[in-house]
């Protein structure tokens, strides 16, 4: 009975062993399958097995782009006359489109580094200028050696510096606004008349602001319907361009008032290069006296009510005033009745005869400077 027992267990025994065997043989078949099967379908793999066939990776091309600018887009206070740089990302094609420049001034755009456009003027803007640089984009635009694009238009802007005061009397003497001419190929200053008074030849100063050049200025904005208030702004520097390539000069000439306190008190007319017209006149009494200086016409009518108050307190309102030309605050020319002229009777003003004052005014104009002396 026992043999029979051990007879089985060692049967049992051995058909465990063969099953165990079969199986991991089969496991280890099927892992070789996996890889080979594995192996064969990797592109290396593959490569290997087709002589003369090389898988090429391209690498993906990058569009243009502009990298930075000078000026710097929104810039103010830019020079008249600006060198503009631009740098972008990939050197630029010999061959590739330009910007250009609104408004244009002469000069020249070129690939000044591989990767650089630089404009070279030779020309200047005019002060106040706002300019655009416009750059095409698109296939048809600024192209890098490898032709890649920028993908769109783009536009810089910048705003020019304001003008100088010597350009601005070059600018005023061309248009006859100054007693002066200007000659550009010499770039100097001369006097347009013989006889110019002493008293307006001593505000002459080439490159300063004088109550000469504001009220020059001031006569200009008149003449081209300006806000008169002797500021070379935007405004007036783009009217003096207009006007100057139009020859758009001064109408009416040019003339300077000469108020003389020494008694007889008069008032003379200097108009053009000669003496005009001559008057006797009134300037202020002692108490409110007409202040020494020269000023410019800055408000004028034909006829008004003057309002203001005596040098004792009480108040004076004169209806119908004719022919005023203020210049100094309050002090006015003007026509004013009187039993005599020749010396101080008003509170600050100078005061002629109706008919003087008549053709003084006629004889003045906005920015007109009158001398107190």
């Amino acid at each position: 009975m026992l043999k029979k027992l051990f007879l089985y267990c060692l049967i049992s025994v051995a058909l465990l062993v063969v099953f165990v065997t079969t199986a991991s043989f089969n496991e280890s078949s099927g892992r070789a399958q996996s890889i080979a099967s594995a192996n064969s379908n990797s592109p290396s793999k593959q490569s290997q097995n087709l002589p003369g066939k090389i898988q090429q990776v391209i690498p993906k091309q990058l569009p243009l782009t502009l990298v930075s600018t000078a000026p710097i887009s929104g810039a103010t206070n830019v020079a008249l006359s600006p060198t503009i740089v631009l740098q972008f990302s990939q050197s630029i094609a010999p061959n590739s489109p330009m910007p250009w420049l609104s408004p244009s001034i002469p000069g020249t755009w070129s690939v000044t580094t591989p990767d650089g456009l630089t404009f070279t003027p030779q020309g200047e803007f005019t002060p106040f200028t706002q300019v655009s640089i416009n750059l095409p984009g698109g296939p048809g635009g600024i192209m890098s050696d490898n032709s890649q694009y920028l993908s769109q238009n783009q536009v810089i802007t910048f705003t020019t510096q304001p003008g100088s005061v010597i350009q601005l009397q070059e600018d005023l003497a061309e248009l006859g606004y100054l007693p002066l001419s200007y000659t550009a190929t010499t770039n100097t200053f001369a006097w347009q008349y013989q006889n110019v008074p002493a008293g307006l030849q001593a505000l002459w100063q080439p490159g300063v602001f004088t109550e000469m050049t504001k009220a020059a200025v001031m006569s200009f904005e008149y003449y081209n319907g300006l806000s008169i208030d002797g500021i070379a702004g935007q405004q007036v520097w783009t009217a003096l361009q207009s006007d100057l390539a139009s020859n758009k000069t001064n109408p009416f000439g040019y003339s300077y008032v000469m108020v003389t306190k020494n008694q007889p008190e008069t008032v003379q007319v200097w108009h053009n290069g000669q003496v005009a017209f001559s008057t006797l006149a009134n300037t202020g009494i002692a108490a409110a006296p007409t202040p020494d200086g020269t000023f410019a016409i800055y408000l004028r009518y034909t006829s008004t009510t003057m309002k203001g108050v005596n040098p004792n307190g009480t108040h004076y309102d004169d209806p119908n005033i004719p022919w005023v030309s203020y210049f100094n605050g309050g002090d006015a020319l003007h026509g004013f009745i009187r039993a005599s002229y020749g010396f101080p009777q008003s509170v600050g003003c100078v005061e002629m005869p109706f008919s003087s004052a008549q053709t003084v005014f006629n004889l003045t104009t906005f920015g007109t400077l009158v001398n107190i002396s």
